[in-house]
């Protein structure tokens, strides 16, 4: 019986407030303005109120992407059976323990006890955000809050370029717009797999707190971007993935490339040559002519399109023969220099001069070795000619010193003894013992 009290309060409470919110509902407005909600006001919310008095309510924040489904509970440690409401940012009450006074189908009841109070929204929107309360009827009366963050996607995502074609060695401008975000998005450019850095980025506010993001790059585009991707990838909260691809077709003029085909190894007098020459350009070139550099195309010479034959080599057919290919961006060629060996050669040369067939494959290694063997041997003369010299000049000093002494003498006797080194110089040396 003590309980009887108490509980007949609570009731009391409870029709008091369904009745000030029938009173109410002609001036209250829901979340979304329909005049069939209505409120039950609080009366028990003191705006004053410590955080110590809250500790036995709980709540958590709420991260929603616009659309899905946001799910609100507030729960309670000890509860003695008190009263549990809901209430949202105009402070209205969503639900009062298990009863919904507010006329939004898009609120269910998820879970109710007397411990926890879950409410699910779904269809979430902008509008929908904010912070709601929970609130537990004791004594003081105890509140907590959580905020609804909605998140909204781009609903576009547009790459813009001046023109679809360009030429290699071009500049292109590229644009990509996000539209109506939030929060804003950040944009992120690659071309293939490689991200491209150096984008420009503008952020525009517009209304209900979303945003649009605009970004620009240039890129100068080569001959290996062809049909390569450009790629627009948005990094949000809200979503993944999300990107947009704009393909260029660049133009380029060709590459052109000069080829054996027969034979394998040398060519040697009386055998057959063909060649073939490979185009790689956009626009693809509708021709490609064959030349001989320097001369005129030999009468024995066949082409056709991309191939050329010669029939029994001759050194006659010595020289350098040009595939040249072009289109609207320009023009390229390939040469190969032809050089005819003797139909008895079997060594294929070390060095092959493709820009002088005259001179032959070893011309470059006979000059050299030329070149060497002259320095070598003028080096040689005059090293000789200067150990010549050398002891000519030496002996004839020699000579000088013996006839030293002996120009005056009257005979040949005296000139041998008044030489240097003759008897008289022994004499002087003598020495006497006595």
């Amino acid at each position: 019986m003590a309980s009887q009290p108490g509980a007949a309060l609570r009731l009391l409470l409870l029709i008091s407030g369904l009745r000030a919110g029938l009173l109410q509902q002609g001036r209250s407005s829901s979340l979304h303005g329909s005049s069939e909600n209505f409120a039950i006001p609080d009366p028990f919310y003191d705006p004053i109120q410590s955080s110590g008095e809250r500790q036995n309510l709980e709540t958590e924040n709420v991260t929603v992407v616009e659309g899905e489904v946001a799910t609100i509970s507030c729960r309670v440690k000890n509860n003695d059976d008190s009263v549990i409401q809901l209430l949202n940012p105009n402070r209205q009450t969503i639900y009062f323990r298990d009863f919904r006074p507010l006329k939004d189908s898009r609120f269910q009841l998820v879970n109710f006890s007397s411990s926890e109070l879950r409410v699910s929204l779904t269809n979430v929107s902008i509008h929908d955000e904010g912070r709601y309360f929970c609130q537990l009827y004791t004594d003081p009366p105890q509140e907590a809050y959580t905020t609804i963050t909605v998140l909204i996607p781009p609903n576009n995502l547009v790459i813009d370029v001046q023109k679809d074609t360009y030429v290699e060695g071009e500049e292109v401008e590229m644009n990509c717009t996000a539209m109506a975000s939030k929060p804003a998005a950040v944009i992120r450019w690659y071309k293939g797999n490689q991200e491209l850095e150096g984008g420009k980025t503008e952020v525009e506010a517009m209304d209900n707190k979303m945003f649009r993001v605009r970004s620009q790059i240039s890129v100068t585009v080569l001959r290996e971007d062809d049909e390569v991707p450009f790629v627009c990838l948005v990094d949000h909260p809200a979503v993944k993935d999300l990107e947009t691809r704009q393909y260029i077709d660049v133009q380029y003029k060709p590459a052109v490339m000069v080829s054996v085909i027969y034979p394998p190894g040398l060519t040697r007098e009386g055998e057959s040559l063909e060649l073939f020459c490979k185009v790689a350009g956009k626009p693809r070139p509708s021709k490609v002519t064959w030349v001989k550099v320097d001369d005129d195309l030999p009468d024995h010479v066949i082409v056709e399109n991309d191939k050329l034959y010669i029939h029994s080599l001759n050194k006659t057919d010595n020289g350098t023969y040009r595939c040249e290919a072009s289109n609207s961006v320009g023009s390229s060629s390939g040469d190969y220099t032809l050089y005819v060996y003797d139909a008895s050669a079997t060594t294929e040369p070390a060095v092959h001069d493709t820009r002088a067939a005259e001179e032959g494959p070893l011309g470059v290694d006979h000059a050299v070795i030329g070149g060497v063997v002259a320095v070598v041997v003028f080096a040689m003369l005059c090293l000789l000619i200067i150990l010549g010299r050398y002891f000519a000049r030496h002996k004839g000093t020699y000579f000088t010193h013996e006839a030293k002494g002996a120009d005056d003498a009257a005979d040949a006797d005296t000139a041998i003894i008044n030489a240097e080194g003759g008897q008289n110089s022994c004499e002087e040396k003598k020495e006497y013992f006595i």
